[in-house]
């Protein structure tokens, strides 16, 4: 009998045994570029819940019992169906080119359908979506008690988290879920004892008057990463994390002494923990970080080193907002002036540093007016540069960021979703 048949009638027989027994299959082939047919080295392989990185001739072999998923940075997920042959699986090449929407950007019809319209008109193809935002808020139906017990279910903006999915699958968009990590004012303020606290013992908050999650915690860090398990059940190709990270601030008081080892160790652990929780569902992990950390050698006093990120993440997205540069970079000390300088500059910096390590980067870019450097605005021009200063750079695509989502397709024009 040949393979592909005995692999069908196995799983025939496997649809009428009890739940539950299932038996093992030795799963082995070859993960290509399905445009090439070249093998692809260091992509991963998921059969239930375990995993393997392909060898430098692409091939890879696991024991289990439903059939394999693959990915790889620089190319869509892919999953083998029943009965499809798993000795040649196939990835297409994909660079997310991606607008993103907070919790309640999602929800309003006026700030998503002109995103939408623009990413169907110029040809971009991802959105970035708020599961968690920056305040704490949670805007879908969630299963988990500390939503609800923290009031972060007060703002619902998507009613179906899953019929979402599937009206932005049917559009062809790559979807990315943005989870903010640790700053969580609402998960502080029934969880106090997991808090961030100053040095007269009471809950620390930052400049906008919001509480974080002590990253030694790591009781704490069940709640966001059951966000990410939903998102990830839901059907999201990808989870993207931010604010992992300790305070930028001085005077804190966490619950273990806290030192350059220290704080890299936890971020790390944290992403580790991440990375094994959502191997069944073979999603890409990524992380946002400070665009200095790109240039910092030490861990920026925040935990985010960028040699260790690397070794545990698909995709690292530096925050690449000249406005946010407020130094400059070497050479380059007005880098509103200089867009794609900032942009170029430090993705070849971080590349040379993590060279060898399997993460790919996809920057933010700025798509907003500056607020530092005397306010110019950020349109056509400035877009399109940073654009190409990614591409250029060799990064897996790049995303918009604008806090307010406001999206226009006078500045952002179909030629830069081919940069």
């Amino acid at each position: 009998m040949k393979p592909l048949v005995r692999r069908f009638f196995l799983f025939l027989i496997a649809a009428l045994l009890p739940a539950g027994s299932l038996q093992a299959e030795d799963w082995q082939g070859t993960v290509i570029d399905a445009t090439t047919g070249k093998p692809i080295a260091g992509a991963t392989v998921t059969v239930d819940s375990q995993t393997v990185i392909t060898d430098a001739q692409g091939q890879y072999r696991l024991s289990g019992a439903t059939p394999p998923k693959a990915r790889a940075p620089g190319y869509a997920r892919e999953q083998i169906a029943a009965g499809q042959d798993a000795q040649h699986i196939k990835l297409t090449p994909l660079q997310p080119k991606a607008l993103y929407l907070t919790v309640y950007g999602i929800g309003a019809p006026f700030l998503r359908d002109p995103a939408l319209d623009v990413i169907a008109r110029t040809g971009l193809n991802a959105l970035v979506i708020d599961l968690k935002g920056d305040r704490g808020f949670i805007p879908y139906p969630s299963d988990l008690p500390l939503a609800t017990k923290s009031g972060a279910q007060k703002l619902r903006t998507i009613p179906d988290l899953k019929a979402l999915v599937a009206d932005l699958k049917a559009r062809g968009i790559y979807l990315i879920a943005r989870i903010v990590v640790f700053k969580d004012d609402p998960l502080a303020s029934v969880r106090p004892d997991w808090a961030v606290h100053n040095a007269a013992g009471g809950v620390w908050k930052d400049r906008e008057g919001l509480a974080w999650i002590d990253p030694f915690r790591r009781e704490a860090w069940d709640y966001t990463l059951g966000v990410a398990e939903e998102a990830a059940a839901a059907g999201f190709d990808e989870i993207q994390f931010d604010y992992v990270r300790f305070p930028d601030a001085v005077g804190l008081v966490f619950s273990q002494p806290s030192n350059e080892t220290s704080r890299v160790e936890t971020i790390t652990g944290f992403l580790r923990e991440a990375k094994r929780r959502l191997a069944p569902y073979n999603v890409f992990l990524a992380i946002d970080i400070f665009g200095y950390v790109c240039w910092n050698r030490d861990d920026t006093g925040i935990g985010q080193r960028l040699e260790d990120l690397a070794t545990v993440v698909d995709y690292i997205s530096p925050m690449l907002y000249p406005s946010s540069f407020q130094f400059g970079i070497p050479g380059y000390r007005n880098p509103v002036a200089n867009p794609y300088e900032i942009v170029h500059l430090s993705l070849l910096e971080a590349n040379k540093r993590t060279a060898g390590a399997p993460a790919r980067y996809r920057p933010w870019l700025q798509a907003f007016t500056d607020y530092a450097f005397g306010g110019q605005a950020f349109g056509a021009e400035e877009i399109a540069k940073q654009a190409r200063a990614a591409r250029d750079a060799g990064s897996v695509g790049w995303m918009l960021w604008n806090p307010r989502n406001v999206y226009s397709p006078n500045d952002i024009k179909p030629e830069i979703s081919q940069r």
